[in-house]
């Protein structure tokens, strides 16, 4: 398999591609990254050094695998955060791109918008762009829950009104969709739920909430998600794998006390994770046939 990856990407930690690039390499992905920015560090630190690049980039950089023949062996497309919208405009564009090259290739958007608790901390445009263009241009989208009430207009606090907006957010153009992060009042205040959702139905995975602030696991669940979604074919098997491996990662990263999340280190439950956990099928295939991948 062979994945275009084009998000952040930072020196020190692991996020953006820093988190994406090398878990998927350890599942024998062949990854491609094109890099938005690179810089020192996260941003959470406070501080950081490093360069932020332009859309010129993006296109250039496609023009030059589009030169060499290669993105007909192209699988895929993965985006993160975006930056600003000419730099959104320039990733939709390339995955267009990789689409007409290969037209069973697909994109997966992670739409980084803002988070519970934070609220929105992109650049104006950015919303907007995702909710008018991304979206309609995804064939796989993975919001956390404040991002998918935010682009359905939808609340989400109970789990049928997750359901609801999950469905609304099909209508906006993706076949399939993770929602990370997700509580609703059937989360216990000790577990964290996900939901995944494609025309083979709706399925939730729960786990132990660690207690841990980690940047970079909305990146790391996203590119995990869609190389698996791309091998198993269903959501159901793809947020298993996805999910385990990831929860193994962090708890790996919290007993560590480490600051960055732990994708070296913990690197064997990505392919083999230390706990797996059951899926439960919440309700019947919430797509047409005719919506399949």
């Amino acid at each position: 398999m062979n994945l275009v990856s084009i998000q952040s990407h930072v020196v020190y930690g692991h996020v953006g591609n820093s988190a994406a690039v090398f878990p998927l390499q350890r599942m024998g992905v062949e990854v491609w990254p094109i890099h938005t920015v690179q810089f020192s560090n996260h941003t959470g630190y406070g501080e950081w050094k490093g360069e932020v690049f332009g859309p010129k980039l993006i296109r250039d950089l496609m023009a030059g695998l589009e030169a060499r023949g290669v993105l007909a062996e192209c699988d895929g497309l993965l985006s993160g955060y975006m930056g600003s919208a000419e730099i959104a405009a320039a990733i939709v564009e390339a995955a267009g791109t990789v689409k007409r090259a290969n037209p069973s290739a697909r994109y997966c958007c992670d739409p980084v918008i803002g988070d519970v608790g934070k609220g929105v901390f992109v650049r104006e445009g950015i919303p907007d762009f995702i909710k008018k263009t991304a979206l309609p241009a995804a064939d796989i989208v993975t919001p956390n829950q404040f991002e998918l009430d935010f682009l359905t207009g939808r609340p989400s606090a109970t789990r049928a009104q997750a359901v609801d907006a999950v469905k609304a957010l099909h209508d906006m153009g993706p076949r399939a969709v993770l929602v990370t992060s997700l509580h609703t009042d059937e989360t216990p205040q000790d577990a964290i739920d996900m939901l995944a959702s494609d025309d083979t139905g709706c399925y939730l995975l729960r786990t132990p909430k660690l207690q841990l602030v980690a940047n970079g696991a909305g990146d790391l669940i996203a590119a995990l998600f869609f190389a698996h979604y791309l091998r198993q074919g269903g959501a159901k098997e793809a947020l298993a794998r996805a999910g385990s491996s990831v929860f193994g990662i962090m708890q790996k990263s919290l007993e560590a006390g480490a600051r960055e999340i732990q994708v070296v280190k913990a690197q064997q439950e990505v392919v083999e994770p230390s706990r797996s956990f059951e899926v439960e099928q919440l309700v019947a295939p919430p797509l047409d046939a005719e919506k399949q991948i």
